[in-house]
């Protein structure tokens, strides 16, 4: 069951998208955990939707932001998804091929990062354990020469909240302990996103959107449950004529069954 407004924290969809819908904290958390500046936030939409083409899987971003030199989309991500490295590679081809318009040169192409923020450790070895890094920053670098970029302006930045205790920076290490625990602590920060959290839990328009949300989502759980019961009651079928018609029963009697 999908939670209640009032059960909802600074992870849950909906809410992150909400909260990062002031740029002054939006601006902040992009500075903190990016170590870069924020000129101006624009948001072309919180929730994005790209599909360029009827034919190519669309995506929808959580926080997608634009400055005047970049953009930046922010994911947050309550449990492990499978292929998040293919994942954020898509992302990333996605959002450069809605910035770059047709005529326009590559150059014009603004910095891309593609920031996750994560509950769990999202990487494990060949041994299947976890690498327990509390941050994964991925460049396109030369193998033969490490010392060589490819400077293609690209970076993909992955948070791992299960282990804020290894994380040198304070801040950092201050958001990823709030991320994993809901607790603010004492983190100015962390304490005015918490306040922002409870504020709109109270604001009557997002807690009837966020109702409408989940009406939405049941409906689509439904029907998606409707689909795959009939999908396997004709699989079902199709299993039993095989069987009956490698048991020497006609096609004729198969057909009227």
């Amino acid at each position: 069951m999908p939670k209640t407004v009032d059960e909802l924290t600074f992870t849950d969809d909906g809410m992150f998208q909400a909260v990062m819908h002031n740029p002054g904290i939006c601006a902040e958390l992009v500075e903190r955990l990016l170590h870069i500046r924020v000129k101006q936030i624009n948001y072309p939409k919180l929730e994005k939707q790209i599909a360029p083409f009827y034919t190519s899987k669309g995506i929808r971003l959580d926080v997608y932001l634009k400055d005047e030199d970049k953009v930046i989309d922010i994911e947050i991500q309550n449990y492990p998804q499978e292929a998040l490295g293919k994942r954020s590679r898509y992302y990333s081809a996605m959002i450069d091929m809605d910035n770059l318009m047709k005529g326009q040169d590559y150059t014009e192409l603004k910095d891309s990062y593609i920031l996750f923020i994560c509950k769990e450790d999202p990487f494990r070895d060949d041994n299947n354990s976890y690498y327990g890094l509390s941050c994964y920053t991925f460049h396109n670098v030369c193998d033969e020469d490490t010392s060589i970029k490819l400077h293609d302006n690209s970076l993909k930045v992955i948070y791992n909240a299960s282990a804020y205790n290894k994380e040198k920076d304070e801040k950092i290490r201050d958001f990823l302990y709030f991320i994993h625990t809901n607790d603010p602590g004492k983190d100015d920060f962390n304490k005015r996103l918490s306040e922002q959290v409870e504020k709109i839990k109270e604001n009557e328009k997002f807690r009837r959107d966020y109702a409408a949300m989940n009406l939405h989502d049941r409906d689509l759980i439904r029907i998606t449950k409707r689909e795959a019961l009939a999908e396997g009651a004709q699989l079902k079928a199709i299993e039993d004529a095989k069987s009956f018609y490698a048991n020497g029963v006609s096609v004729e009697i198969i057909a009227k069954s």
